[in-house]
């Protein structure tokens, strides 16, 4: 039987409206619990958060959306759906998902559809890779099918789970025997030839905050929704989907509190009475859902005399440079896509300068960089600069957090910027240096200030010892009514893997939430 909460559950605080406290949120209120939802910041999303820029409003957070049906069952749980909510969720798909370009002059669509993927990879690879790229694309698929509702959406009380209960062992087993708990790089080496394509199935590892060669293959899961299951994008931005999932739960009768930080939590008698925020009201409650990154929840704890032990590996961080670029430049580059892979040449060498730990991280001396261009799939999004028409652009490099290298983002991050447009422009992105207007610029030290760990949006990486029934519990076990959610439990990193934690921690509550 798993772990649930003990005694009364009646009135819940969820701290934290990311994507995992409102869907957290949405399953408790759907379930009968009334529910207070608290959030530090003026606007709800987290990690699919927004800030305003002159004349639009910047997506600050995941440009990458996949099974959107997970938002729907959230919705759902209150009696709402993608059209009901205000604002409404309009989806659209992504085709190409990613358009990848790599330092030899060629490039690569990366399709969902099976039958144009196969074309591609044919016209681009040769018809002995396609053959190959279905065997994978199969692989891919029986991972995911293996693993997700027993590995992914289901709650670990042991590692034991893995073999314990109906239908464990078997499933254990299979996802074995297609390799899973092997290495991921080694597993796609096998399956495909083309180098291209090797990165486009393995790059996705730099989520989980581990190295294709030593990621397990499990991981492969991740490529398989990226790639197979499909990217969509929501109309008028990524920050709908937490606007619309805020505005499901308020009318389902649920209460939110904007601009709210969590201060203390009042815990005696092994149970959390109330939650103090920081304009000193406290909110009493039978139960408490913790969402915040590891940091914040951690420090809550130890505040309250709850001990946590466990050292945490964190994932690689990023910086991420937004702003906007006249059309008359863009149209003239090559990629015209929602999503551009730009790969450096140096694959293993950038894995390897990111992932490094304790002070021997190094920035990407070949950078690869992923840029976003949202108005490709919303021209709504488009904006007017001195009379000018403008698209908004995203550019996500890479690099270690402070704990792998500890460097001084004040005075790199400008001098940095430059730099990766200055790599960006030598492979073709004419223009964008001088005419880029910067409007927000995020680095680990911005992270960090937000209260992610190490400054990682990343969170904890996924090694074996934080992956499955071994990462970071959803349970507090001193605790009798704490439960966590959010990218550092299980299951992981990821939007789709945040909603099912909010699932999951609102399961510990009530064990009839499925």
């Amino acid at each position: 039987m798993t772990r649930t909460v003990s005694g009364p559950t009646d009135h819940v605080v969820v701290v934290g409206a990311g994507l995992s406290g409102l869907a957290a949120a949405l399953h408790l209120r759907g379930s009968g619990r009334d529910v207070t939802l608290i959030e530090k910041n003026d606007t709800v999303g987290g990690r699919v958060g927004s800030v305003e820029a002159p004349g639009y409003r910047i997506d600050t957070g995941a440009s990458v959306l996949t099974m959107p049906s997970l938002i729907a069952e959230a919705l759902a749980a209150v009696g709402e759906t993608f059209e009901s909510t205000t604002p409404k969720i309009e989806l659209v798909h992504l085709n190409p998902a990613y358009h990848t370009r790599f330092a030899d002059g060629t490039s690569i669509d990366v399709h969902s559809d099976p039958k144009r993927m196969i074309d591609e990879v044919t016209a681009k690879c040769g018809p002995e890779e396609a053959a190959r790229y279905r065997r994978l694309r199969q692989w891919l698929s029986d991972v995911f099918d293996s693993e997700f509702d027993r590995f992914i959406d289901a709650n670990f009380d042991s590692p034991l789970d893995l073999i314990l209960g109906k239908g464990a062992l078997k499933d254990t087993l299979r996802l074995v025997a297609l390799g899973g708990f092997g290495k991921l790089g080694a597993r796609i080496d096998k399956l495909v030839t083309d180098p291209r394509l090797r990165r486009i199935f393995t790059f996705q590892a730099l989520y989980a905050g581990v190295a294709p060669r030593k990621a397990l293959a499990v991981y492969g899961a991740i490529a398989h929704m990226d790639t197979s299951m499909g990217v969509s994008f929501p109309i008028g931005g990524m920050r709908i989907i937490a606007e619309s999932m805020a505005d499901a739960f308020v009318g389902a009768g649920g209460t939110l509190l904007l601009g709210t930080g969590a201060r203390s939590i009042e815990y005696a008698g092994g149970r959390a009475r109330a939650v103090v925020t920081e304009d000193g009201v406290r909110h009493a409650c039978d139960a408490l859902v913790l969402t915040p990154d590891l940091l914040v929840t951690d420090r809550l704890l130890r505040d309250a005399g709850i001990e946590v032990k466990r050292k945490t590996r964190v994932s690689p961080s990023c910086v991420v440079v937004h702003g906007t670029v006249p059309t008359s430049i863009s149209s003239a580059w090559e990629s015209q896509s929602h999503h551009t892979i730009d790969f450096g040449e140096n694959w293993e060498q950038t894995f390897t300068e990111l992932t490094a730990t304790r002070g021997r991280g190094r920035l990407m001396s070949d950078p690869s960089l992923l840029i976003t261009r949202v108005s490709q799939s919303d021209s709504s999004l488009r904006v007017t600069r001195d009379g000018v028409t403008a698209e908004p652009i995203s550019i996500l490099a890479p690099c270690p957090n402070l704990e792998s290298a500890p460097l001084d983002w004040d005075a790199l991050t400008d001098p940095y910027v430059q730099d990766v447009l200055e790599t960006l422009d030598r492979r073709g992105y004419g223009g964008l240096r001088e005419s880029l207007t910067i409007d927000h610029i995020d680095t680990p030290k911005t992270w960090l200030k937000q209260g992610m760990i190490a400054g990682s949006p990343f969170s904890a990486s996924h090694i074996f010892r934080q992956t499955g029934p071994f990462r970071r519990s959803n349970v507090v076990r001193e605790a009798q009514n704490i439960v966590l959610a959010g990218s550092g439990t299980t299951p992981g990193v990821g939007v789709p893997t945040v909603l099912v934690s909010g699932k999951l921690a609102a399961a510990r509550i009530d064990a009839q939430i499925r």
